[in-house]
């Protein structure tokens, strides 16, 4: 089988199951699962990012229930054909913050009567959020796997002045703006939804730029958290002040060839991905990114200022993604002290950001490694 087959575009492959959860939280979760429940069948629960769904996990998601895993992977709050979510930019960005979104998986394992997972597997923002379901409650998430993006732990308690990133970035030539800030901005969403070449090419494009089928992707490690080394990161993650996403992605969209030739992204899987933005907006995934960069975001997580993560956890990315040095320091920091338990570092050769999509037979692999540690746990 090649790393890029699984499902047929826009499907989901055999034994993939979808279907509505009522929570605890108020959420109707829509989740996609694979393998049998039981009292000696251990859990995985997957949690994607942005601009993804549970549809992100397909290649991955029928692999490791092969394995014998019990596999459940949820639109999350603000994505999909999941409700009971507040829509909206003029809204209390509390409902978005770190703490409810793990609280939102706490009330989904209740729900469906799992009382612990093995693992918790995020990607993306998916991948703080798994990261924080561990830190905070290790008795029911007794293993952590971050992909493409690292966690560096608990912001700390201010301390002395920082220097003004973003005031830095601003005074560059030409000027630039870290896109997590951008994507704060009440613009964002109609900009994006609206692109001047439509949202199916925007997500095209979208994706397109930041796999390792662009080749722009050559990451590296980034020596400090200046204006002169965030410069260095392509324009999706460090933008032209003053140019939107979709223009910006636009720019690095692929030609109608290799739009043809990208088989982990399909026409009818990028349709699935349009038709539910096209429903929903990107407002509720948008409020995420506004309560992490925001003073309140961070007051509620200082809670837990110099708390390591105690569970096993691991780290797997694309070898072309540089989203694994966007933040310099952030992998060391998760190998060392924001982890007691390191199991590892896997970065995918022929990935980049959307790892589990681009190669899911590879990171299959890896995510199995990673459990096959478990053994003394």
């Amino acid at each position: 089988m090649r790393d890029h087959d699984g499902a047929p575009g826009g499907a989901l492959p055999a034994g993939v199951r979808s279907r509505m959860v009522r929570t605890g939280t108020g959420l109707e979760m829509h989740v996609l699962e694979a393998g049998k429940a039981g009292p000696r069948t251990e859990t995985l629960l997957l949690l994607h990012g942005f601009p993804e769904l549970a549809y992100s996990w397909r290649y991955v998601i029928p692999r490791l229930a092969e394995a014998g895993y019990r596999v459940i992977a949820p639109d999350q709050r603000g994505y999909g054909r999941t409700t009971g979510w507040t829509d909206g930019y003029d809204v209390d960005l509390a409902e978005f913050g770190m703490p409810q979104l793990v609280r939102d998986q706490l009330a989904l394992l209740d729900a469906l009567g799992v009382s612990g997972v093995r693992a918790v597997i995020g990607h993306d923002f998916g991948s703080p959020v798994a990261a924080w379901c561990g830190l905070i409650r290790p008795d029911v998430f007794r293993g952590v796997v971050c992909m493409s993006s690292p966690f560096a732990g608990p912001p700390a308690w201010p301390g002395a002045a920082q220097p003004d990133i973003h005031k830095a970035l601003a005074e560059l030539d030409p000027p630039r703006r870290h896109y997590q800030w951008y994507y704060g901005e009440r613009r964002a969403n109609g900009n994006m939804m609206n692109a001047a070449d439509g949202l199916s090419d925007f997500l095209r494009a979208y994706f397109h730029c930041k796999s390792a089928d662009w080749e722009g992707n050559a990451p590296h490690r980034l020596s400090a958290m200046t204006a002169d080394e965030l410069a260095k990161l392509p324009r999706y993650y460090v933008m032209d002040l003053g140019v939107t996403m979709a223009e910006t992605a636009a720019a690095m969209a692929p030609t109608a060839e290799e739009a043809a030739a990208c088989k982990w992204l399909t026409e009818d899987d990028l349709a699935l991905y349009a038709a539910e933005y096209g429903r929903t907006g990107f407002q509720g995934g948008l409020n995420w990114y506004r309560r992490m960069t925001s003073d309140e975001g961070a007051a509620d997580l200082r809670l837990f200022a110099g708390r390591r993560i105690g569970v096993p956890a691991a780290f797997i990315g694309g070898a072309q993604d540089w989203g694994v040095f966007q933040f310099p320091g952030a992998l060391e920091a998760f190998e060392t002290t924001a982890t007691a338990d390191y199991r590892g570092t896997a970065l995918i050769d022929r990935a980049g950001h959307w790892v589990q999509q681009e190669r899911p037979n590879a990171t299959t692999a890896a995510i199995l490694s990673f459990l096959e540690t478990l053994t003394d746990v």
